[in-house]
């Protein structure tokens, strides 16, 4: 039987150890707002002050107008620029967001043997690669090859910047999936395959969605690639086996010009970079929430009806 005595000196433990915790949690909660605050602050720093000197330079012309020439009083716009980023998006993401999921499929799902630690390990070297290094076998692959620069040589080289990141973060969002949902088709005699491609991703859809906007936010600003693969134009695109121009590049050469319409152009085309990554980020994730609280809209209303 506990006496006063021990029951006493129970509670007095117990307290110690609550306040002990509480205070732990409080330092925990402290130090992390802390390091939120250290990195919000520069990313706020460099958006104002890119906000603030690309404003003045945008306007219509700047944002439908081929370049004008170096030095003139009519430095155009960068109309080319934005098309070419606009394309070499689209189809870097159609080469390298089908192959990148199947990869992180096949590593989640298939992967537990010594093919899926290979592929994994090679995957994790990709992603460490520098761009640069990637600019340089795309231009001896395909650029030497065909003979010129074209859309499609900096798509490849974008494209596989863009598969490691796909493909580590559709693993791992495939492994958050609970295996009762992998159980529970098979329990119902749907094929593995099936499972995977009507259960499981449906369950992974939103880490999908977040890796596939991750790589496009990364290749969006990629500049060592495309100098070795689309080289640049001042003009629109006359076709996807020519040059074309991308803002990254487009800011690179702006701000390497000892004009002040120069610069400001190069943060106006900065300013563009960032609205444009944003607006597909906030589109994407606007139908995807979009999608899936329809969705949900459709289950209720089938559960009443039932």
């Amino acid at each position: 039987m506990i006496t006063v005595e021990q029951r006493t000196e129970f509670r007095k433990h117990f307290k110690y150890n609550v306040g002990r915790r509480l205070v732990l949690d409080k330092a925990v909660k402290c130090l992390v707002f802390l390091c939120v605050v250290v990195a919000v602050v520069p990313l706020v720093a460099i958006l104002v002050n890119v906000f603030s000197n690309g404003a003045t330079a945008l306007s219509w012309n700047f944002l439908t107008q081929i370049p004008g020439a170096v030095g003139s009083d009519d430095p155009g716009g960068i109309g080319p620029a934005i098309q070419g980023t606009l394309v070499l998006i689209g189809l870097s993401s159609l080469i390298g967001v089908p192959v990148g999921v199947m990869g992180g499929i096949f590593l989640s799902e298939y992967g537990n043997n010594r093919y899926g630690r290979t592929v994994r390990f090679f995957n994790d070297v990709l992603a460490e690669f520098p761009t640069i290094v990637i600019g340089v076998f795309t231009f001896v692959l395909i650029v030497l090859t065909i003979g010129n620069f074209s859309v499609w040589a900096g798509s490849f080289a974008l494209s596989i910047i863009m598969l490691p990141i796909i493909m580590r973060t559709t693993e791992e969002s495939l492994k958050l999936v609970p295996v009762t949902y992998r159980e529970a088709g098979y329990a119902l005699g749907i094929r593995r395959w099936r499972v995977v491609f009507t259960i499981v991703l449906s369950g992974a859809k939103s880490g999908l969605v977040t890796g596939i906007l991750l790589a496009v936010a990364r290749i969006a600003g990629e500049t060592a690639p495309l100098v070795f693969t689309i080289l640049g134009s001042s003009q629109f695109i006359q076709g996807l086996d020519g040059p074309v121009d991308a803002l990254p590049l487009r800011i690179w050469r702006l701000s390497s010009l000892p004009y002040d319409s120069a610069v400001t152009q190069g943060w106006g085309a900065a300013f563009i970079l960032i609205i444009l990554v944003l607006s597909i980020n906030i589109g994407v994730r606007y139908l995807f929430l979009h999608r899936k609280r329809q969705t949900m809209i459709k289950f209720k209303k089938l559960g009443s009806m039932s």
